[in-house]
């Protein structure tokens, strides 16, 4: 069985290789891998699936439910709680697309051809961040608007306080997850490693800042990448949180500094 393999952006006999040709280059990469459309689909319908999922069963079960769960209950929350495993996806994907040429070797060809080597990270970028942005965003709605059909009379709507902002942030908040999927690809170089440092980041140093005494938890917790962007995420703020969109312009904030890092690097190492 023979495997089409994309080619690096190569300059036409009309002119010098662009940030345009790039950008259409990455795309081409992209669409014509199976795994990229693979990760990107089990994002899409991962979110879905486990937001209606659960909607369905919490209504279904609702009379059987403890105190403390019916207590802790949210509409908002049951029905797009399948944004972790979008977010996993997502992240992924994003250290995939500069990892997987690295590991295959192709990023010769790329920078030979691209020798100012900053507009492939460039093209990278805004072909992923374009594409998860229309992918997430839409899909938040589809996972919260289904999701409320599923729970019934204990549903909520997007005119409620709070619950439109909270859709809108879902689907903001993965495609900065993604932002920051390319920037620690470009970093580490390595599949493995850049995996593990973007989770690594994003779910195991909360964890480990929760078990310090609470006033450094106080401290430092709320400006952590991961619990600043999902101050956006609930409907009633937490106290202890940064205020909604504070939170996500400053888990923005990191995906910007990590990708200037990227980009430092980039001109600076060998390929």
């Amino acid at each position: 069985m023979s495997t089409t393999i994309p080619v690096a952006p190569t300059a036409p006999a009309g002119g010098a290789v662009t940030l345009p040709r790039t950008i259409s280059s990455e795309w081409i990469k992209f669409r014509t891998l199976w795994s990229s459309v693979l990760v990107a689909t089990i994002s899409v319908v991962g979110m879905i699936g486990v937001g209606w999922v659960g909607s369905f069963f919490t209504n279904a079960d609702w009379a059987h439910m403890r105190p403390r769960e019916l207590a802790r209950f949210d509409p908002v929350v049951t029905s797009l709680n399948g944004y972790t495993v979008a977010e996993l996806a997502v992240g992924t994907l994003g250290v995939l697309l500069v990892t997987g040429e690295y590991s295959t070797g192709m990023i010769r060809a790329t920078m030979a051809a691209v020798p100012a080597r900053l507009p492939v990270l460039w093209a990278k970028l805004i072909v992923f961040t374009c594409l998860t942005a229309v992918l997430m965003v839409p899909t938040s709605f589809v996972s919260f608007l289904g999701g409320q059909a599923l729970l019934g009379t204990h549903s909520t709507s997007l005119s409620a306080p709070g619950v439109l902002r909270v859709v809108v942030a879902t689907g903001v908040y993965l495609t900065l997850v993604g932002v920051l999927g390319i920037a620690f690809g470009a970093l580490v170089r390595n599949t493995a490693g850049g995996i593990a440092a973007l989770f690594g980041v994003l779910l195991v140093l909360p964890a480990i800042v929760g078990v310090l005494p609470s006033s450094w938890q106080d401290t430092i917790g709320p400006y952590l990448p991961a619990n600043a962007g999902q101050a956006a995420l609930s409907v009633i703020p937490d106290p202890a949180a940064l205020a909604p969109w504070t939170g996500m312009a400053v888990f923005a904030a990191y995906a910007v500094i990590a990708t200037v890092v990227a980009a430092v690097l980039l001109r600076r190492r060998d390929v």
